[in-house]
């Protein structure tokens, strides 16, 4: 395999990111006097608004009106934002007051508050999802998380964050982009060169992140984080697609409703902590932490098992039989 295809590809370099983070971290080797948590925060956002600005340009705002597909913007949000938010959200509220695990919660809410990743509309195309839905959820979710993201923070830390702090990054990471993303649509990018250069970011913000996180000596600590990760992951994705198949929803469909539910966009709830958190920053990442090694694990696990290319065929076929049926019925 040629070395591009390796920086290509999202898992590789996602689980190379945090190989590397460990080794930094554990080894004491991460240059905390140089990367100071200011610097840290203001090149997560601004790393962060440069990746987002490049996927926002690549979507098409046109035929994308909500109202012309109620029932699509609806389980947009409702999947994106609601569903996808009730794990992370369950477990700050019962693990927030208990002592081993207090400086580490507010992790979750930054998980909670972040929106599905803004690679789910290529995800869709590559995988035969509904590359419409994909793309019109994304612009719809990530202009209400303008508002969704400082509200989920208000409720949960409101009394321990600067609430300013938390719109002023919101603004950057998401309302800049969603403006600036307009000016380059029309200029040509590669899929390669577009793949090398968020792939590198993203690597490079989870190199920043974990290296730095610090995390706690006990093993049941972290395993009940790792935990929430899986049922947050797994669990969730895992549900809509048997919900949803039992149900009869096709392929297309529900490839793209279980990457809208399972797949966070760590960025935002990285930038969002680095951000807001202070000095509690190293505990808090030590979630998201956790939370990037489970979605690496599930990223290898739809890229394997649940979208296949032999199921990806066989469920096509069966879709197409039974459009045939229909009609001819």
């Amino acid at each position: 395999m040629k070395a591009v295809n390796l920086v290509c590809s999202t898992a590789f370099m996602m689980s190379a990111a945090l190989i590397i983070s460990m080794i930094t971290n554990m080894a004491g080797l991460f240059p905390s006097d140089v990367l100071t948590s200011d610097i840290r925060s203001n090149m997560t956002i601004l790393l962060l608004a440069v990746m987002m600005t490049i996927s926002f340009s690549r979507i098409p705002y046109r035929n994308l009106l909500p109202t012309s597909k109620g029932k699509s913007v609806f389980r947009s949000i409702f999947l994106g934002l609601i569903l996808s938010s009730s794990v992370p959200l369950i477990g700050y509220y019962i693990l927030k007051d208990i002592p081993e695990f207090s400086q580490y919660a507010p992790g979750l809410v930054f998980i909670a508050a972040a929106p599905f990743a803004a690679s789910v509309g290529p995800l869709s195309m590559v995988l035969r999802g509904d590359l419409e839905h994909a793309l019109r959820s994304t612009v719809i979710v990530y202009i209400i998380a303008l508002a969704w993201i400082p509200f989920i923070i208000w409720i949960t830390l409101g009394e321990t964050v600067k609430m300013t702090g938390v719109i002023k990054t919101v603004v950057e990471i998401i309302g800049i982009p969603l403006i600036l993303s307009r000016l380059i649509t029309k200029f040509e990018v590669s899929k390669t060169t577009m793949s090398i250069v968020l792939n590198t970011i993203i690597a490079f913000l989870v190199w920043l992140s974990v290296s730095s996180a610090n995390f706690p000596g006990s093993a049941f600590v972290l395993g009940v984080f790792f935990l929430f990760a899986v049922l947050r992951s797994f669990g969730l994705g895992a549900s809509v697609e048997i919900v949803e198949k039992k149900s009869g929803i096709p392929w297309s469909q529900r490839v793209t409703d279980i990457l809208m539910t399972s797949y966070k966009n760590k960025g935002i709830a990285i930038a969002l902590c680095v951000a807001t958190m202070g000095p509690q920053t190293p505990y808090a990442m030590v979630v998201i932490a956790t939370s990037i090694v489970v979605g690496v694990m599930w990223v290898a696990f739809m890229d394997g098992f649940l979208f296949n290319k032999k199921r990806m065929t066989d469920e096509l076929f069966a879709d197409d039989l039974a459009g045939i049926k229909q009609t001819w019925e």
